[in-house]
């Protein structure tokens, strides 16, 4: 055997390769506040984290409740809009029933208009039918 087979065989033997620290972890004692101290770093994290998460929960209710009290809103609308819709179906239903007596209405209109009409031409002429009257009345 070569001298640097010999090497090897006898680092086996003698408990193994040469430790380098890859692979092995070792840990060095390390203080007891630095210890407590991460302890209460990842406690104090987790609350926060925990606070973090009950606080998103909480809006996610309010939105919830948000939501449902707009569902009942859009309902009431939805009612008071088919209300509406049914008031204006009859609305339109006595407007047309009513339509033949408004178009007499206006014929009346017109009718009275042209009577009106008639009545100052016709106190017109009495007016001046009475001052020849009373000229030829003077002669």
């Amino acid at each position: 055997m070569s001298s640097t087979t010999k090497d090897v065989s006898q680092k086996k033997e003698e408990g193994g390769e040469r430790n380098t620290g890859i692979g092995k972890m070792e840990h060095p004692e390390v203080p007891v506040s630095v210890v407590e101290l991460c302890r209460e770093t990842f406690q104090k994290s987790a609350e926060y984290v925990q606070g973090e998460l009950e606080g998103t929960v909480e809006d996610y209710r309010l939105l919830e409740k948000m939501n449902k009290v707009t569902v009942c809103k859009y309902s009431e609308m939805k009612h008071i809009a088919m209300n509406i819709e049914t008031a204006l179906k009859e609305l339109n239903s006595k407007y047309k029933n009513l339509q033949p007596y408004l178009e007499q209405i206006d014929q009346i209109e017109d009718s009275v208009a042209s009577l009106e009409q008639a009545a100052y031409s016709l106190d017109h002429y009495s007016k001046r039918l009475e001052a020849k009257f009373k000229t030829l009345e003077k002669k």
